[in-house]
This record gives structure tokens, sequence and C-alpha cells, in this order.
């Protein structure tokens, strides 16, 4: 299999290899490769390698200009998810509540409506767009920027295990490869090469979303933006899409229209008299407590009873005070 020879070497070697070096080392190292004795390795790791040359693997990949040679993959889902219908979810890694809200609310729209929810497992919206698909029980995949027996950052290692106990983590590293900064800009190109489309939250000017965004444009792929607002710079990236064209991103139906499919109905929220009056007020725009309390006329307690009701039947989240409206 020299495809997983020639993963093997590149991380032998510390490098980046979409094809085979013609040189004698490699050469050499070929020759001496037991791909059977490294396949049944990585089986007792607990991972797999789909190689490029492989029927399955995905045709959407395959079809931009440098495919990795193959994939290694963690996780219990079958090599047929990667071939799904999918969608990319980038954005900032520092971003703000909204950006949160927007993410992890389509990460779990798109993925109840049968779509892959595809990302790189980053902080921020990276983080949300996985937990959304996760709360929807749809099929996520985490992509990363390392060795596939790592997880970067360290703090979303529960996260990557989620992921894996219904999807798939993949990375085009072996085993023992180290994050390197120029990694992930390459790891950008499978995140996007996975997808038909991609949907950008929020991104600074020069945010590793615009790379993702760009790779997906060059391959003829769609490319949505939420807009943001225009004195924030949390946005600068995003809206500065829209103004090269990309479509502009309102709700989940915009992305699901693309792939013709439809959205699924929500089923029928049944809350009480004094939640619902929040809730209105609360879809009218994002509000703090003491706002609620006087636009509803509702008591502190009423009040607390209602928002607790609301967060439970998961229609509003709460960030740093303020109330906002997930659906």
């Amino acid at each position: 299999m020299n495809e997983l020879a020639l993963a093997s070497f590149a991380a032998a070697n510390d490098a980046h290899l979409v094809g085979e070096p013609r040189s004698a080392r490699f050469a050499a190292f070929r020759a001496r490769f037991d791909a059977r004795a490294e396949l049944a390795r990585l089986s007792g790791l607990g991972f797999r390698f789909l190689a490029r040359s492989d029927p399955s693997f995905p045709s959407l990949l395959r079809a931009i200009h440098d495919p990795p040679p193959g994939l290694f993959l963690r996780g219990d889902g079958e090599f047929t998810r990667l071939a799904r219908p999918a969608v990319a979810i980038v954005g900032a890694r520092a971003c703000s509540a909204y950006g949160r809200q927007i993410a992890r609310s389509l990460g779990r729209e798109l993925a109840a409506a049968g779509l892959v929810v595809v990302s790189g497992l980053a902080r921020g919206i990276d983080a949300e767009a996985h937990r959304g698909a996760l709360e929807a029980a749809g099929t996520t995949v985490a992509v990363l920027g390392c060795g596939i027996d790592r997880d970067y950052p360290a703090a979303s290692s529960e996260l990557a295990r989620q992921v894996a106990a219904t999807g798939l983590v993949v990375s085009e590293y072996a085993p023992g490869v180290e994050p390197a900064p120029w990694r992930f800009p390459a790891r950008n190109r499978i995140v996007a090469g996975l997808c038909a489309a991609t949907i950008v939250v929020e991104a600074r000017e020069r945010s590793g979303a615009l790379i993702t965004a760009d790779l997906a444009l060059e391959e003829g792929r769609e490319v949505f933006a939420v807009p943001g607002e225009i004195t924030s710079a949390l946005s600068a990236g995003s809206n500065a899409l829209l103004r090269l064209g990309a479509t502009p991103l309102t709700c989940a139906h915009d992305v699901l229209e693309s792939y013709g499919i439809a959205a699924p109905q929500p089923p029928e929220l049944q809350v009480g008299a004094a939640a619902a009056a929040v809730l209105e007020r609360v879809r009218d725009g994002a509000a703090g407590a003491d706002a609620l309390a006087r636009a509803t006329g509702l008591a502190a307690g009423e009040l607390a009873a209602a928002l607790t009701e609301l967060e439970l039947a998961g229609v509003v989240m709460q960030e740093e005070g303020v109330y906002r409206a997930c659906r």
C-alpha cells in the first residue's frame, strides 16, 4: 500500500507529502516498509487507514488538486460516512457569544436534517458546531492538524471522545506527528474538501477560516457567510466574504435548500404562559434579566422559573448574564 508508506515516510521525516518523492531515501523506505504490519499496529492502537486509492475514499476529497495520500481514522463511524452529504462549519476561536450560539444552532439543525457536520475541533466556532451536531444525535467529523493519536487543543479531548463515539476523527497525519502552525492550513483543505459547502460564522480579517473558504471557492464549492456586526472585528472577515460574493446565511434552511433537503419540522414547543412571554421577548433580541423583567412584568422568581424552563427546553441560552434565543 504505497499511500500508507508515503504517510509513514512523511511522519518519520516531519514532512507534508501528497505525492511520492523521487528520492533514493523514499525508495529505500518503501522497499523495507511492511504495510501489513503497520496496519496491524494501527488497529492495535484503535486507528484505521483509508487510502486515496480505496473505492471508499470520499470522492469530493479525491477531486481536490492536492488530496492527501489517505486518512487515518479514529472512531466508531464507518468509512461511508465520509461520502455522505456534508457541510463544513468554521470560524474564529475567540468568537463572540452570538457566534457560539449560531454555530451550535447550525450544527444542530443541519445534523438533524441528515447532513454530516465537518469542522476542525478548535476552540470557539469549530467546537460549538461539533457540539450542536452531537446534541441532534447526528454525525460529525473532526479533522485534525496533527497526528491521529493527538487531541489538539488538549482542552477538546472530551469533545473528541464524543465525536469519535458516534462519528469520526480524521487526519492525514500518522500517529506521533506533533501539531505545527503550518499543518493547520493544510488541514483546512481537507475540511473544505470533504464538503460541498462551507459556512463561515465569524472570522477576523486574517482568520484561518478564510483559508478554508478560499480553498472551497478554488474547488468550485459553495461558501456561505453569516452576516455580522459591521463594527465588530470578529465579523470583518466574514463580511468581506459577503462583499466578494459569498452567499448570505440567515438560517439553516439557506444551506438545506442548496442540498435539496427539506428542513425537518421542529417538535411543537410546550411551555407555560410566563415562559412563552419571555421567549417572545428574547426572540426580538438578546436581553438581560432586568430588561426581561421590565418587558414581561414578571416578578424575579417567576422570571427565573420561566428562564430555567426555556433553557431546559433548549430554546434559550444564557452567557455572561445575557439571554439569547437558540431557535
